[in-house]
């Protein structure tokens, strides 16, 4: 028995030869502990650069991280995390994955081990003296602000004025100045460090601490103290080690204390500067500020921002201008009503809507008074001139978000389709479609702004002043408490509830404890309650009995362990999120939700379905990508029709799919799941082609897989063996495809146009494989295969000996028909992995194909002879001195490694004219005797005396002392100094 258990588990293991399977399995132990003491090691690695560097950019001096030393730290608690996950699956796996998980943890480990050893030197400094340590910030042009800027600046040249105070009405462009400010003071090196921090109007201690411990790069070491006098005291210790710098302080409302945030007071002995914004003279007063004011633009300068915003059109048209200017009078010189303004009458050429605008601007603001609040009417003519009425919701929606919030645009359009402000169409996508319309629109009036946030991720953002425009309208009708983002830790008090409160939004806070003492005894028309990212751990049992019309509820939350049984009562419900309660295990029934349009459980803790959920006949959203899902009950997703999104957890062993549950759901746009093999897959497909119906977004996959590809489109097929079915069907537009350990594979094509679209193909350990494309394939289809494709990585293929195969019956064909244009076009990374049958890599006449390759990796190919290979028949006909071009006009790096019968990257006669060409790594590649000469990619140059103006060549000594260079003696004396050890690599 035995011997038996190894047996079977190499048996489900592919790829390798077997006795490198056998060690893995046998020997599992040894490489786990060998991966944990890798893994401790670069984790005490990381620990001594994080403090050496925290002990750099503290001393004076301005310092910043070396961008090498950020991006080893960063990649190193990436690698770190992925550790963790590949310690998660050896421990979860079972006997028979022995030998797949022992090849997983020897990767893993070489692959530490690697970035280990290149790890920042700490013996040097791992900080560099910055342009004064901070970045510039994106900025707009100043009209008309000159005066203002030149004043500020003088103060900060001034060695007395300590602190300087900016103030001026909303929109008046206070925030812009300091930022061109900010920037100069960047580029004019006299402080060490420019910090800047946006307070906004819900002060709050704590968050101020850590945004400036963010700037400093430290937040960290203020995260594991929670006392805010502590806190203080370890903020100014970062502050005074810094040295000489500026602190920014933008959108100060109210008086803040120093003392209390951990703010060193400025002086003679620090040399360092406080500059504050904030909209009342008093704040600088108070704090002892020399004050400065920014005024309005003059009536020219108004002009001139407000033309440069309309159009050209309307600057044209002389029969507007008198109304024009008129308009922009009413704007009173304040850039953001101006930008507004002008926005909302873009391309608008009839007189009478101007003039009508201009009546209407006069009239909202003789109602009101206060400077203020005039500027609040102004900004609502352009909400008012929104038509639309769902679109006007949309944008007050926007509000519900903490202050100065950064809002990913998808998640925006999600949240307006779960309100009901996106009417319902045909599909979903379109609902997307028309949310990105409206998006357009807010832009285009000027009440919306895009950013990309640091994940880069397309964001909105509100200016603060729009924020209380939106905020107005909505107090205009008392039923909504928004207090996002404030770091409260309890409810609000209970004056502020009201039984016909309809809205709440308390995301972005410390609330832990969510109880019905402060709610009124029925929250009767309460629709929305956003509760996500706080830490709750406890929910009264009667929360949800007397919210009979709750229709969307956020509790997204990392610390729920359960729900109050309450929840089964809302009948009316229409969203329930619980993303990413990582706690949370079960749920009550169900059953009564039967309005529930969106469910959302990923990343909880639940082993089953919820009772109740077959009840759920107009659920359209299903997330339940839950790893510790045990089984799908039969029969209940055929009763989820209305399906356009569904979601499950491919790499869950327990959950895998039927095509015949699939086949009901006509409606489905959006799916992630695995189905229990090819057959299933399949049925899946064609039921969908035979419906019409193309999934806009997919990840479809048969086994389990260790390395996902989570982008677009996606099929990973792995371990099917003894196939005798039909070949695969693909689906349309496929993008991402990975296959691993099918043996009965020869060539991938059969359907051409099914990879028309694909960006990523990654085959792995299929012993049957002897090309990618077959030439017979393109007999009966004009579609070429593979004209996105962008990166192909190909490993553990013995039987591979081409990219493109010629079918026998076409051997006289030309090099046109060979390889057709479109296929390959777009190829920019090849990977080559243990793929022994392979002797060319790349013939002569794919080359046309490869204009956008930049990277050939080569590795363990122990029959590859040459990398760019010539035809006979070419090679015959340059018997002359004319040379053979091999043309790869952006290749940059050429990597080869264990490859023991290489003896060319190039045909003999051939040179290559890659002028872009930055790397050459050569490994354990004894017979390669020659660097191929180069050419430049324009001019005729002298061949063998020329080298790629960026090329560094790595590798052993021993290699570069055996190159010949009887052809071209010269050329020796051109890359000599372009060598280096591998070692430097």
């Amino acid at each position: 028995m035995e011997y038996v258990e190894p047996g079977v588990g190499i048996a489900n293991c592919l790829g390798p030869p077997l006795c490198k399977y056998l060690k893995y399995h046998r020997k599992l132990n040894d490489y786990v502990r060998n991966f944990g003491r890798i893994r401790d090691e670069l984790n005490c690695k990381m620990e001594d650069i994080e403090r050496q560097l925290k002990a750099e950019l503290l001393s004076p001096g301005g310092k910043t991280p070396k961008q090498g030393v950020e991006n080893w730290l960063k990649d190193a608690k990436e690698m770190i995390a992925e550790a963790q996950d590949v310690e998660n699956k050896v421990r979860n796996g079972r006997y028979l994955c022995r030998a797949w998980n022992g090849k997983l943890v020897d990767e893993k480990t070489r692959e530490m081990k690697e970035f280990l050893d290149k790890a920042p030197n700490a013996s040097e400094a791992l900080a560099m003296d910055g342009p004064s340590g901070g970045l510039p910030l994106p900025t707009s042009e100043l009209v008309g602000e000159e005066a203002a800027r030149k004043e500020i600046w003088a103060c900060l040249m001034q060695e007395e004025v300590k602190k300087i105070g900016v103030w001026g009405m909303g929109g008046v462009g206070k925030t812009t100045i300091i930022k061109h400010i900010h920037n100069d003071l960047l580029k004019e090196k006299r402080f060490e460090r420019v910090i800047w921090v946006t307070i906004s109007k819900e002060f709050n201690v704590m968050k101020v601490q850590d945004d400036i411990a963010s700037a400093l790069k430290l937040k960290e070491d203020l995260a594991i103290e929670g006392d805010k006098l502590r806190r203080a005291a370890i903020l100014s210790e970062m502050l005074k080690k810094v040295g000489k710098h500026v602190l920014i302080l933008d959108d100060v409302w109210d008086e803040v204390s120093l003392e209390e945030v951990g703010i060193p007071e400025p002086s003679d002995s620090n040399g360092c500067k406080l500059v504050l914004t904030t909209r009342s003279e008093h704040v600088c007063k108070y704090m002892g500020c020399t004050v400065i004011k920014v005024k309005p633009l003059s009536a020219e300068q108004a002009l001139t921002l407000f033309l440069s915003k309309v159009g050209p059109n309307i600057v044209q048209n002389q029969t507007i201008m008198p109304t024009l200017k008129l308009v922009v009078k009413e704007c009173a010189g304040l850039p953001l009503t101006i930008v507004v303004v002008a926005g909302t009458l873009k391309g608008e050429e009839g007189p009478l809507i101007w003039k009508n605008a201009l009546r209407e601007l006069k009239e909202r603001i003789e109602k009101v008074e206060g400077v203020e609040a005039k500027v609040i009417e102004r900004l609502k003519f352009s909400f008012d001139h929104l038509k639309d009425e769902k679109v006007k919701s949309c944008f007050l929606h926007c509000a519900l978000y903490p202050e100065d919030f950064e809002i990913e645009k998808d998640k925006l359009i999600e949240c307006w389709i779960d309100e009901g402000f996106i009417d319902d169409m045909g599909t979903r996508q379109e609902m997307k479609e028309k949310g990105h319309v409206i998006l357009k629109k807010l832009k285009e009036n000027c009440l919306l702004e895009n950013i990309t946030n640091v994940n880069g991720q397309p964001c909105i953002k509100m200016h603060d002043a729009v924020r209380e425009m939106a905020l107005s309208i909505i107090r205009m009708n008392p039923r909504y408490i928004i207090q996002a983002g404030l770091q409260l830790e309890e409810l609000p008090e209970q004056e502020q509830w009201s039984p016909d409160i309809e809205k709440v939004s308390l995301m972005y806070n410390s609330i832990s404890e969510i109880s019905i003492d402060v709610l009124p005894t029925k929250c009767q028309l309460l629709t929305t309650l956003l509760l996500q990212n706080n830490p709750i751990k406890k929910i009264s049992i009667s929360l949800f009995t007397n919210m009979p019309c709750l229709s969307v509820l956020n509790l997204s939350s990392k610390k729920i362990e359960s729900l109050p049984n309450s929840i089964s009562e809302l009948k009316n419900l229409t969203t329930l999120l619980l993303r990413g309660c990582y706690e949370l295990r079960d749920l009550p029934c169900l059953s009564m939700l039967q309005e529930l349009k969106k469910l959302d459980l990923s990343g909880t803790k639940i082993e089953e379905f919820p009772e109740g959920m077959d009840m759920l006949i107009k659920l359209r959203y299903l997330d339940l990508r839950v790893f510790t899902l045990k089984e799908i009950p039969a029969g209940l997703l055929p009763k989820l029709v209305h399906l356009q999104h569904l979601g499950f957890d491919e790499n869950n062993e327990k959950i895998s799919l039927k095509a015949e549950e699939m086949e009901p759901l006509k409606k489905l746009e959006c799916f992630t799941g695995r189905f229990e093999d090819i057959c299933e897959l399949n049925k899946f497909i064609y039921s969908m082609q035979q419906s019409k119906k193309n999934l806009i977004e997919y990840y479809l996959q048969v086994g389990l897989d260790i390395f996902p590809l989570r982008r677009g489109k996606t099929v990973i097929i792995k371990g099917v063996q003894n196939w005798e079915g039909e070949l695969i069907m693909y689906p349309i537009e496929i993008q991402q495809l990975t296959i691993v350990g099918c043996d009965y594979f020869r060539n991938l094509v059969d359907d051409n146009s099914s990879f028309k679209n694909a960006i990523n193909l990654r085959i792995y350990d299929c012993k049957g494989i002897e090309c990618v494309v077959s030439l017979s394939s393109y007999a009966s289809s004009s579609a070429h295969p593979f004209q996105s494709l962008k990166n192909l990585e190909l490993c553990g293929l013995p039987k591979l000996s081409a990219l493109i195969m010629k079918d026998e019956g076409i051997g006289s064909a030309t090099t046109s028909t060979l390889a057709p244009s479109a296929t390959f076009s777009h190829l920019k990374e090849i990977m080559i992995y243990s793929c022994s049958s392979m002797k060319t890599l790349l013939p002569h006449w794919l080359l046309p194909n490869l204009q956008n390759l930049e990277k050939i990796h080569v590795d363990a190919c122990s029959q590859l002879v040459e990398i760019l290979g010539a035809a006979t028949s070419e090679v015959e006909e340059k018997r002359s001195d004319a040379l053979i071009k091999f043309h790869l006009p952006n290749l940059r790096v050429l990597s080869f490694s264990e490859l023991p019968n290489l003896k060319s990257i190039c045909s003999k006669i051939g040179v290559m004219v890659c002028d872009s060409l930055e790397t050459i790594y050569v490994d354990e590649c004894d017979k390669l005797k020659r660097i191929p000469p180069f050419v430049p990619l324009v001019g005729n140059g002298q061949p063998f005396a020329y080298a790629p103006p960026s090329l560094t060549i790595f590798s052993s000594t021993e290699w570069w002392e055996w190159l010949e260079w009887d052809d071209h003696p010269n050329f020796k004396n051109v890359l000599q100094p372009l060598w280096k050890h591998e070692r430097e690599r």
